[in-house]
């Protein structure tokens, strides 16, 4: 079971990440890669921010489908997300481990070339 805390440890060491400590959201050079997800609990009213279930950023659609045929128990969406390059995980179901990939591969799908490089460089 991942935590916040275990969010805010992973995505904050990778490079050049910065944080929005009002959304628990996390970005690579003003990109986000991460954020809480906001449950529409009253249609026509504001959304709700939700710290369990964390937005993440995927390669691509066909990313997103895999994730979600994975495990509909981690991985879901909702209509908001549609069409959009993300899938929601529910925090309480996933490992720490799992959500370290996941951040990793969310990062790398908006960092910069070169910062990619450099970070893959560093850890062979």
């Amino acid at each position: 079971m991942a935590t916040e805390d275990d969010v805010r440890r992973i995505a904050l060491a990778l490079p050049e990440v910065t944080e929005d400590q009002d959304t628990l959201g996390f970005a690579v050079r003003g990109k986000g890669f991460a954020w809480s997800w906001k449950e529409r609990v009253v249609p026509k009213q504001a959304r709700v921010e939700r710290r369990d279930v964390l937005a993440v950023r995927v390669a691509g659609d066909g990313a997103k489908q895999e994730l979600l045929a994975a495990d509909p128990d981690k991985f879901f969406t909702e209509d908001h997300y549609n069409g959009f390059p993300a899938v929601l995980v529910r925090l309480a179901a996933v490992a720490p481990d799992e959500l370290t990939e996941l951040l990793t591969d969310a990062w790398r799908a908006k960092a910069p070339r070169a910062l990619v490089a450099a970070y893959d460089a560093k850890r062979s």
